[in-house]
């Protein structure tokens, strides 16, 4: 029950990380110490296993595909999703350089945390994470696109950030953005639209399904590789997160009210109101947040 009740927890601060654009669900299982079982258990559920449940029962399906493990944390993503996508928003609305500011410390914790999995650095490693920091960076500054309009599209705009979102440092939200349809998102979830939220979903799961295999395929053959990759998409998502910025374009929400939506990142000094000291102090707490959870978090196995 203990067990169930944590990883809820670790679903709760996935769900949350994944409303900000940004900011990758896939980190916070990452460094919480859930990734490979995360990875383990959707790949557990295929055709095979669905055979399986015929000749084999539910109890023995259940069991392997780590079935409370799943329940626990998908609950938690989707009671932390719903619950927080109207907060952040309104937080980034009103407090942006404080909420980014927060999530910069917690990947800036997070690059340290990940380095030290690495258990030999060479060429190899150093080149992964070359390449990991410049596919993030260059994700970070692609202008966004225009709002969805169509089933598919929409579909496939799932399928793709779903990948997204189980890469620690490459945040789905922000794929979403990119594509136009991380508001149209938010607003499905407040006004309920299941069309919307359905075919999201059905995208998602497709990818999700896919992706992760050879996900786990990379980390069982080439762990140090693969891990080292994972460290450069976090450096380079550190771009997105620079909590002050200028706006360059901006949009109308669905409530007719103005907000960012094109921004370049600039120095302190050259924002009206940077609230210098809260944003360093809220870095240093999500820092301290990521060095208290690895205190906490036993080491993954991936053998």
């Amino acid at each position: 029950m203990i067990k169930s009740l944590l990883v809820f927890l670790k679903g709760m601060a996935m769900g949350a990380a994944d409303v900000v654009p940004g900011v990758s669900g896939g980190t916070i299982a990452f460094i919480t110490g859930i990734y490979y079982d995360l990875l383990s258990a959707i790949n557990a559920v295929n055709l095979k296993t669905l055979k399986e449940l015929k000749t084999e029962g539910i109890a023995f399906v259940w069991k392997k595909i780590n079935g409370n493990f799943l329940v626990a944390l998908v609950a938690g993503i989707a009671v932390s999703f719903l619950s927080l996508s109207k907060l952040f928003k309104h937080l980034l609305d009103t407090n942006p350089n404080l909420v980014w500011a927060f999530f910069f410390g917690l990947v800036l914790g997070s690059i340290f945390l990940v380095s030290r999995m690495i258990g030999k650095w060479n060429w190899k490693t150093t080149l992964a994470t070359i390449v990991g920091t410049a596919i993030s960076y260059y994700l970070t500054i692609i202008q966004p696109g225009g709002e969805a309009n169509t089933s598919l599209f929409i579909f496939m705009s799932g399928a793709i950030a779903i990948c997204a979102m189980i890469l620690p440092g490459v945040s789905g939200s922000f794929i979403l953005l990119i594509l136009g349809v991380y508001y149209p998102m938010l607003e499905a979830v407040s006004e309920l639209d299941i069309k919307f939220i359905a075919t999201l979903g059905a995208g998602a799961i497709i990818g999700l399904l896919s992706f992760s295999r050879f996900l786990k395929w990379l980390l069982d053959k080439h762990y140090d590789i693969t891990v080292a990759i994972l460290l450069g998409s976090l450096i380079g998502s550190l771009n997105k997160l620079w909590p002050w910025k200028h706006t360059l374009q901006t949009r109308l929400n669905s409530h007719n009210v103005e907000v960012p939506f094109i921004q370049e990142n600039v120095l302190p000094s050259a924002v009206e109101n940077p609230q210098l000291l809260g944003a360093i102090a809220l870095m240093i707490v999500g820092v301290a947040v990521i060095v208290v959870m690895s205190k906490f978090t036993p080491k993954e196995s991936h053998d």
